[in-house]
């Protein structure tokens, strides 16, 4: 399997850093584009520099490269996943407007009618917001925001961002082995791990 991995600007980095990980232990090649903003984020939020980062996926790109394999439909992917994915990409996506390789990469995504995953990043969320998230979910994106759970009883930061991250690998079909479910017993060990 091939993925494509966005990270833009947003808050919440650690998202596309677990989900790289998490891909690389899978075996899913995957194909990297970090946005200028999402660079400088990186820094600010977590201790990886964007080097290490980068090391994580198979092939790198730059946010401008709009020659990139990624930016043509006739480079089979099974997807892309942008987390996090800002309320700026969430629009250009929204409005075909591909002026980075991340949005050329989401719109070719979306007009070869392959699985785009959005982990938008936004609170509160503005009429705008709503809008662009409803205008892509019609057009067949999956908008997941990257909420919280706590039925699995999240001790750490890192529980949380794992959870989130398994729930995004669903949508492709990649069961994440330790990943918290839901067994529908509301008693005491209700959950269940894959």
């Amino acid at each position: 399997m091939r993925l494509i991995v966005g990270i833009s600007g947003a808050t919440g980095v650690i998202y596309g850093i677990r989900l790289l990980e998490r891909l690389r232990e899978a075996g899913v090649e995957t194909h990297l584009v970090i946005s200028r903003w999402g660079g400088r984020t990186l820094l600010h939020e977590t201790p990886y520099s964007r080097a290490q980062v980068e090391t994580l996926a198979h092939e790198v790109y730059a946010p401008s490269d709009m020659g990139a394999a990624i930016a043509s439909g006739s480079f089979q992917t099974a997807g892309m996943i942008v987390a996090p994915c800002s309320a700026k990409t969430l629009a250009a996506i929204a409005h075909g407007y591909g002026d980075s390789l991340i949005h050329r990469a989401a719109d070719v995504v979306l007009k070869e009618r392959r699985t785009l995953l959005l982990a938008v990043r936004e609170a509160p969320l503005s009429a705008i917001h709503l809008e662009n998230m409803l205008k892509l979910a019609r057009m067949g994106a999956v908008i997941l925001p990257p909420v919280p759970t706590f039925y699995h009883h999240p001790t750490t930061i890192d529980d949380i961002v794992d959870h989130s991250v398994a729930r995004m690998l669903d949508h492709f079909g990649i069961q994440v082995p330790g990943a918290p479910r839901w067994s529908g017993d509301m008693g005491v060990g209700s959950l269940r791990e894959d």
